[in-house]
This record gives structure tokens, sequence and C-alpha cells, in this order.
């Protein structure tokens, strides 16, 4: 055989190999995370607090400032990091009543956000307002139900009700206070939750019910678990008891996203209904699940590196250029009623697409 074709040969898996990397890390431009980023980012400095229920910090918003927040920190913008944390401060005094109450899951997790503040700051004022919204997660109070005592009895959250949304609200917040305090309870208290879900929602295609009662594959209840467990894996100490199992539930899935991933890069509002329509918050979530593998060697770069390409390409063609994501699904509770799920209105601009697209970025621009 000719010399020059053996080294050619030779050299191709090395070449491949360099391939697989630069498809997480060179965009066109347009389509960098630096450019996405910053007009997503900044566009949540002067945007309005979206409540929960009309009174509180909703989780939408709490996400879609600790991604800017992020955004912000890999970037080193300390004009963006100085904004956001100033539109923090009137929630310690004008808008304190906006601060959530702690006893409902998509509340709690509220906490995440100051403990992210405190690790960029190291300001106490932030561990103090951060740290009870993990600790109360795990104390039932004195009028708890008896569903949740029993939950609490078994060692789970007694806000624990089996939507798949909740493993990601539940991870977040306890995985931050695993980082800021070292102590592995909270981290395993995640782990042990997250299990609990998988065993429960996750079916034979690696995809989940959004509740046992609820046999539908709905993108962005998808997402939240696909985050959550990346999330968690990331941290949880290898010689966790649960993680095998974790990982296990992971895989499973990033196998079967890979194989719904639609012509143009996206997940659907149903994922496995060819008919549904395209949606940006889940789809967005499961590429940063699949980045945050390929990084993390979690996942096989030469199979997973394109399908996280292909994905974030297909996402940024939904943001405009004021930084307003569309084709989000709005809030949605759980039902059982596949076409209420059809049916579900399209927003631009909600704030589950911005944080969603906030995470990806930060995906894409840490080492």
């Amino acid at each position: 055989m000719n010399k020059t074709i053996i080294l050619l040969l030779l050299l191709l898996p090395a070449q491949c190999l360099v391939a697989q990397k630069r498809s997480l890390t060179k965009f066109p431009k347009g389509y960098t995370p630096e450019e996405i980023g910053k007009r997503i980012a900044y566009r949540f400095v002067d945007a309005k607090h979206a409540l929960h229920a009309g009174k509180w910090i909703s989780y939408p918003e709490t996400f879609y400032w600790n991604g800017s927040l992020q955004y912000a920190a890999l970037t080193k913008d300390q004009q963006l990091l100085d904004l956001l944390e100033k539109r923090f401060q009137p929630l310690f005094s004008t808008e304190s009543a906006y601060l959530p109450p702690k006893y409902h899951v998509d509340l709690n997790m509220f906490g995440s956000l100051p403990l992210g503040l405190y690790q960029l700051t190291n300001n106490k004022k932030y561990l103090e307002l951060g740290l009870p919204y993990a600790d109360t997660q795990w104390e039932v109070p004195d009028n708890g139900k008896a569903p949740e005592k029993a939950w609490a009895e078994k060692g789970y959250s007694w806000q624990t009700r089996l939507w798949i949304d909740d493993m990601y609200m539940i991870t977040i917040v306890q995985t931050q206070a695993y980082k800021v305090t070292g102590d592995v309870k909270y981290i395993d208290r995640a782990a042990k939750e997250m299990v609990l879900y998988l065993d429960t929602l996750q079916r034979a295609n690696g995809l989940f019910y959004h509740a046992p009662d609820v046999p539908f594959y709905w993108g962005r209840g998808n997402g939240w678990m696909a985050a959550g467990m990346a999330v968690l894996l990331r941290h949880l100490p290898k010689d966790n008891v649960y993680r095998a199992r974790i990982m296990e539930g992971y895989l499973k899935m990033m196998k079967s996203l890979k194989e719904f991933q639609t012509a143009a890069g996206t997940w659907n509002q149903l994922i496995d209904e060819k008919d549904s329509w395209a949606e940006t918050s889940g789809s967005a979530m499961f590429t940063y699940a699949l980045i945050t593998g390929v990084k993390q060697q979690w996942l096989n770069e030469r199979t997973y590196a394109p399908v996280a390409r292909k994905a974030w390409m297909g996402l940024v063609r939904y943001v405009d250029e004021k930084g307003a994501v569309s084709e989000v699904c709005v809030g949605t509770n759980k039902k059982n009623d596949k076409q209420y799920y059809y049916d579900r209105p399209r927003s631009k601009g909600d704030y589950h697409g911005q944080a969603a697209y906030t995470w990806c970025v930060g995906a894409l621009l840490e080492k």
C-alpha cells in the first residue's frame, strides 16, 4: 500500500477526534455561545418580575437569573454581574414580599439563586437567605399532611409529588447547598430522591411520563429530568451509592433523545409524536444535558457531540435580535389528556425558554 495512504489512514482517527471536539467549540458568527448568551442575559437586567401566583419570584425567573449570572461569571463580564446583583438587592428591603415562602417544591428552589450569588460574592447574607430553602425541603411543617409525613419517614422530601418537573427543582437547591457547605447530606438527599423518580417514571424507551397517572412524554417535563440528572451527576461523589443507578437512567435517556431528535435539531412538545410542534425550552434542556455529558465524558464524543451541535444550531434560529426565544410552551400542569399537551399555548420571551438557553450557553462556555 502507498505510504502516503497508510499515513492518512493512521491520522484519520486523530483528525476525527479533533473534529468532534471542535464541534462544540467552533461556531459560525451569529451562533457562538458568547453572542447568544450576551443577548439573552442582558435582556434579563431590565425585565419584569415573573411572579408565582402574582406574589413571589417564580422558578422560571429564578433559573433565568441563575443562568445569566453563570454567563457573566464565565465571560468575566463584571458589568453584568453588578447589574444582576443590584437587581437582587431590593429583595432584602422594599421587595422582600416577593421572597417565596418555603412550603412547595416550586418555591423552595428559589434558594438556589442566593446560594449561587454567595459562591460569586462570598457575602454571607446570601448564604443565610438561601440555605433555609434547602433545609426546609426536608423539614415537615407542623401542619404537614399524612402523605407528606409518610414521604419524610422514608427519607424523601415532604414536597415529593412525583412530577418529573421536581427533579430539577429539588436537585438544584440541594446541589447548591452541597457546593457551599460541603455537607454530603444535601447531595445524598437529591440522589435518593432522583432514584425514586427514575424507578417510578422512566419507561423502557428511556423517556419519562409526566406523572404516574399522566402517560405522555411531555418535552419540557422530560427536559427538567435531563437537566436535573446532568447537574446532579456533575457534583455527585464517585462513591455515592446512587450514582450508578442515576448514570444508568441518564444514559438511557440520552440514547432515546438521539433517536427522537428531529431533522431540524430540536425535539417536539410531545417527544414521540411526529405531528407535534417543535418546542424550544425542552429542546434547550436536552441540549444542555447532552453538552454536559460529552464534556464530562459520560457520552461517547464521536456519537453525541454532533447531536448536541445540531441541537444548538437549531435552537439559535429561535432567538431574535433582542434575545427573546420563541416557541416556548407556557407553564403547564399535569393532565391525563394528550390533546391538552398538543394545545398548550406557545409564548415568546417566556422565562422557561430564556433560562434553558442560558444553561446551554454556560455548558458550551465551560472548559
